[in-house]
């Protein structure tokens, strides 16, 4: 029972600062539909099965079963995760994802670092982090751009400075949309 409302708050806390940070870069629908599927019963309940208040439970319930159910139905329904438009067998495997996706991408990866990493979080920790983790993820090339330049500001610049309407939207107009 304790995990369901540090899972619950969890969640909660996450969903409110994608949010606020959509707010910040003109896209407050984007943060306020983010992640309402984390609140279905797949997502949730593994969710509190696997909540050890470190590490995504996603990740923990991963390292122990192989796959993970709440994550195959969240990247299904959440088009902010790179993983929704990847399709092997398509000509484009990894096209671009719209500007809106992207924004709301960029919101969800900060928080995420914000909230799992608290008092210790600093401007680097999401640029140190996306550097492992495009390793081993599928995303187009132009979209892996534009996060390492995003994530690339925040370490020198911090959210306040980086996360404004015209920075983000014309981040993407120039890495994104030129030669189209």
């Amino acid at each position: 029972m304790k995990n369901f409302f540090k899972h619950l708050k969890l969640i909660t806390k996450h969903k409110i600062l994608v949010f606020k940070l959509c707010c910040k870069i003109g896209e407050p629908w984007r943060g306020f539909m983010h992640d309402f599927s984390k609140y279905s019963p797949v997502e949730f309940w593994e969710g509190v099965k696997y909540y050890n208040g470190e590490r995504s439970p996603i990740v923990v319930c991963k390292q122990k079963n192989g796959y993970s159910k709440a994550w195959l139905h969240h990247k299904g329904r959440n088009k902010h995760h790179s993983e929704y438009w990847i399709d092997l067998d398509a000509p484009i495997q990894a096209p671009i994802i719209p500007y809106k996706y992207t924004a709301e991408m960029i919101c969800d990866k900060l928080a995420a670092g914000i909230i799992y990493h608290g008092k210790n979080w600093t401007n680097d920790v999401e640029y140190n982090y996306y550097m492992k983790e495009r390793e081993y993820t599928k995303i187009n090339e132009k979209i892996d751009k534009l996060l390492i330049e995003v994530f690339t500001q925040v370490k020198e610049n911090g959210i306040d400075k980086t996360l404004t309407k015209e920075n983000i939207r014309n981040l993407y107009k120039t890495i994104i949309e030129q030669n189209s």
